[in-house]
């Protein structure tokens, strides 16, 4: 199962960068996601990021919409949100691993035509601000017809959601509030 944490932060600070991260792999995060929407230091503190997280023991790194950074850096792959899907060919010819942001199942057709490795499905359950959720029966007919392995996103905040989740034919969750 993959336990997918998505940084942001609310849950990360590079005050306390080291012990957020080990934090976070106490959680049971197998992958970990370095996003911030809103710094202007995006590529500094990714720096800083990838180090330490390599240094907290995290082997799948992962850096939003940067495959060139991602590269350069060492990192794992690359997360393409749902409006950058250009990026998964780019990430895919650098050798990296490709997780895509999605919301519908045509989304997700565009993410597997582009060469997605894997994708997010989003929201599962009720997530502050983003919007209607697929709830259980819409998400399993979902995973049902998709490809790649679908990871659930979306009010992933405790173990039986973990559960829910996973009964519903997910390859595993992201969350940032789960690992906070």
């Amino acid at each position: 199962m993959i336990l997918y944490a998505i940084t942001d932060p609310s849950i990360l600070s590079f005050e306390t960068l080291s012990s957020d991260l080990h934090r976070i792999k106490a959680r049971g995060a197998s992958m970990i996601l370095y996003r911030d929407k809103k710094t202007a230091e995006y590529e500094k503190r990714a720096e800083r990021f990838v180090e330490a997280a390599k240094e907290a023991g995290f082997g799948k790194i992962i850096l939003h919409n940067t495959p060139q950074l991602a590269l350069r850096l060492g990192a794992w792959g690359v997360h393409c949100s749902s409006d950058a899907y250009g990026l998964i060919s780019e990430g895919k010819r650098l050798g990296l691993k490709t997780v895509a942001s999605t919301h519908s199942l045509e989304e997700i057709k565009k993410a597997e035509e582009a060469g997605a490795d894997m994708v997010t499905l989003s929201p599962l359950f009720v997530s502050p601000g983003k919007g209607k959720p697929l709830g259980e029966k819409g998400f399993t007919r979902i995973v049902q017809e998709a490809k790649v392995p679908m990871i659930a996103l979306g009010g992933i905040t405790d173990k039986e959601k973990i559960r829910r989740a996973m009964s519903c034919g997910a390859s595993g969750i992201a969350s940032i509030r789960y690992f906070a």
